[in-house]
C-alpha cells in the first residue's frame, strides 16, 4: 500500500509532468500556425485526436457506474470552461504582448489560494504563503513585470482568464471525484473537442491538413499537451488539491522557455534561469511541507 509521503511525492511529480506537457502547447502551436494552420483548426484536431485516443483507452463499462449528471458536468467543464479560458487568453494578445499576458495569467495561483481561504476548503499556512511568493516572484523574474501603460482591454481579458482558471481547478477537483482519471480526462477532452469543432466550423476553418510536419505537431499536441497533460493534472489534483497544484504548475513557463530555445532557437537569458530556480524552490517547499505534515499526523 502506498504511504502518504509516497502518494504526495507521486502527485507532485504528476503535476510537474502535467505542467511540462502543457508547456509545450505554445511552441507546438507556433509551429503549426507558422505553417499556415488556423488556430481553431489546430485546436479542433488536437482535441479530437486526444478524445479518440482516450476513448480507445478508457473502458466503456466504467461509464455505466457514473451518473449522467457527473458526465454532463465534466463535458461542460471541458467544453466551456477550458475553451473559454483558452479563447480569452489568446484574444488578449490582440491588445497586449506575450510577456504581460504570461505575467497576468500566472497570478492564478494567488487567486486559487484566496478563493480556497474564502471557501474555507484549505488553510493558507506560512509555508504555503512562502511557496506561493517564491513561485510568483519566479514567474515575474522570468517573463518580466509589465512596464508602462497596458491596454485595459487586454489586461481585463488576461486577468479574466486567470480568474476563470482559478475557479476551474477547484471545480475540476470536485467534479472528477470518484471518476476514474482516464475516463474523466476523456470527457473533458471530448467536451473541448466539440466546442472547437463547432467554432472552427462557424469560422469556416475546419479542414483536413495535408502537410506531414503539421500532422506531426498536431499529434504531439494531442498526445503530450492533451492526453498526458490532462490525465496527469487530474490524478495529481485529486491528491494535492487546487492550491498546491497551482503553485507547482508555475514550472510551466520555465519549461516553455527552455523548449523555445531548443525548438525555436530563442535565447535563454539569466532571468529565465533565476526565475526557474525560484519556481523549483517553491516546488521543494511544497513537497517538504506536505511530507512533514503527513509525517507528524
Amino acid at each position: 500500500m502506498e504511504s502518504p509521503e509516497t502518494s504526495v511525492g507521486r502527485a507532485t511529480a504528476l503535476i510537474v509532468i502535467s505542467a511540462l506537457s502543457f508547456g509545450s502547447i505554445s511552441v507546438l502551436t507556433v509551429l503549426t500556425t507558422v505553417a499556415g494552420m488556423p488556430l481553431l483548426t489546430t485546436m479542433a484536431w488536437r482535441y479530437l485526436l486526444g478524445a479518440l485516443l482516450l476513448g480507445a483507452a478508457a473502458r466503456t463499462r466504467v461509464s455505466r457506474s457514473i451518473s449522467k449528471r457527473r458526465v454532463i458536468q465534466l463535458l461542460l467543464i471541458g467544453g466551456f470552461g477550458q475553451a473559454l479560458i483558452t479563447y480569452l487568453s489568446l484574444y488578449s494578445l490582440r491588445y497586449i504582448a506575450v510577456g504581460p499576458l504570461a505575467f497576468l495569467f500566472y497570478t492564478y495561483p494567488a487567486w486559487v489560494a484566496i478563493i480556497a481561504v474564502i471557501r474555507r476548503t484549505e488553510r493558507l499556512t506560512l509555508i504555503r504563503v512562502t511557496a506561493l511568493t517564491f513561485a510568483l516572484i519566479g514567474v515575474t523574474v522570468m517573463v518580466g513585470a509589465p512596464v508602462g501603460q497596458l491596454n485595459p482591454i487586454g489586461v481585463t481579458l488576461a486577468l479574466a482568464s486567470a480568474l476563470l482558471y482559478s475557479i476551474y481547478l477547484p471545480a475540476l477537483e470536485y467534479v472528477q471525484e470518484g471518476v476514474p482519471a482516464m475516463f474523466a480526462t476523456f470527457l473533458l477532452i471530448l467536451g473541448a473537442a466539440f466546442s472547437f469543432i463547432v467554432a472552427a466550423g462557424f469560422a469556416h476553418e475546419l479542414f483536413l491538413p495535408r502537410d506531414a510536419e503539421v500532422w506531426m505537431n498536431i499529434v504531439l499536441l494531442a498526445v503530450v499537451s492533451t492526453v498526458i497533460a490532462f490525465s496527469s493534472l487530474i490524478k495529481g489534483l485529486s491528491v494535492l488539491g487546487p492550491v498546491r497544484t497551482a503553485i507547482i504548475a508555475t514550472v510551466e513557463p520555465f519549461f516553455t522557455a527552455i523548449l523555445g530555445v531548443i525548438v525555436l532557437s530563442t535565447q535563454l537569458g539569466s532571468a529565465t534561469i533565476v526565475g526557474g530556480m525560484l519556481i523549483a524552490a517553491a516546488i521543494l517547499v511544497i513537497e517538504w511541507s506536505s511530507t512533514r505534515i503527513k509525517a507528524t499526523v
